[in-house]
């Protein structure tokens, strides 16, 4: 009888979730959320409203961007994570949410692996190594003997905060020069850039996009992307493997994912309509001047990405000391 019990449970539970490709056909029948865990305004809520915008015209439903900031992209995460399997609320999940997340809280609400499901790679911020230009550093090799010449921890470095990319870039940074610098979390890019142009902090890594004004400006200097390719919407600034530090390839790249569980049909669905956006020049033109390089992928290649991503990272929090609060 207990056994019956177990196979009736099963059986209608698969009932429940299961959604025949006839009926993925169908899909969208009602609006579609679309949550972004950075406030309006950003480069990822620019990159995911295009997205909307591209998904609302093809599958013929609104597709709805939520802004959900705040705690490290935790809000957002845990929303999703917590929505129905049914395909009808997405989650733009950076690098942060899928890789970086895990080595930087012991207790997430949410499960990186287990609560969603990968739609595809779209998109990935740049990010460059800037410094004050008081410094005197001509070039990435001249900052690096600079910030040796002192005693370690003489110097500082700031971020938009801990756990961020703009942190794991630095580790990862120090970790391939020898250097020891002290941290300074801000509460985004921006107080950052401001106090880094003062000089109140030296150097940090940072979006290439708040960054351009200052560069224009002169008030603070370049040496280099953190990408394994140079940025389109500034050529000019070498990568920081060209500039002197072989084998630096990192970027803040950006996916789309649905809650785990949502069916394959729906998944595939949605997938088909971004990589074919995502190809288009015009889309390409309008992403590479707010600084986005666009990208794209199947749910296949999204899973294996984050799975490499996710060793990339740990490693990188392992060697810089970076424990899980």
């Amino acid at each position: 009888m207990k056994r019956q019990l177990v196979a009736l449970l099963c059986a209608f539970a698969a009932l429940l979730f299961s959604v025949s490709p006839a009926a993925a056909q169908d899909y969208p029948q009602h609006p579609v959320t679309f949550v972004v865990p950075f406030p309006p305004g950003a480069a990822t809520d620019l990159l995911t409203r295009l997205l909307a915008e591209e998904l609302t015209d093809k599958l013929k439903q609104p597709f709805v961007v939520e802004n959900k900031p705040g705690a490290g992209t935790l809000l957002a995460a845990q929303l999703v994570a917590h929505s129905r399997p049914d395909g009808y609320t997405l989650f733009m999940a950076p690098v942060t949410t899928l890789a970086m997340n895990p080595n930087v809280y012991k207790n997430l609400p949410y499960d990186p692996v287990k609560d969603f499901a990968p739609i595809g790679l779209v998109g990935s911020a740049q990010f460059v190594l800037v410094a004050n230009p008081g410094l005197g550093a001509k070039t990435l090799p001249d900052l690096i003997a600079l910030l040796k010449s002192k005693p370690p921890g003489t110097f500082s470095y700031g971020t938009s905060g801990a756990g961020t990319p703009h942190h794991f870039f630095m580790a990862m940074f120090m970790k391939m020069t020898g250097l020891q610098m002290q941290h300074v979390p801000y509460r985004g890019s921006v107080a950052a850039l401001t106090d880094l142009a003062g000089g109140q902090i030296p150097v940090m890594i940072v979006d290439l996009q708040p960054a351009m004004p200052l560069l224009q400006d002169g008030k603070i200097k370049a040496y280099g992307v953190t990408a394994a390719t140079r940025a389109k919407a500034a050529p000019d600034i070498p990568t920081l493997a060209e500039a002197g530090l072989p084998g630096f390839a990192a970027s803040g790249w950006f996916s789309v994912v649905a809650r785990a569980g949502t069916p394959k049909p729906i998944i595939d669905k949605i997938s088909q309509v971004l990589i074919a956006y995502l190809k288009r020049p015009q889309v390409q033109d309008r992403l590479t001047a707010a600084a986005i390089a666009p990208l794209s992928s199947t749910p296949e290649e999204l899973e294996k990405f984050i799975a490499t991503e996710t060793v990339k990272w740990a490693k990188v929090a392992h060697d810089a000391g970076i424990e899980p609060q």
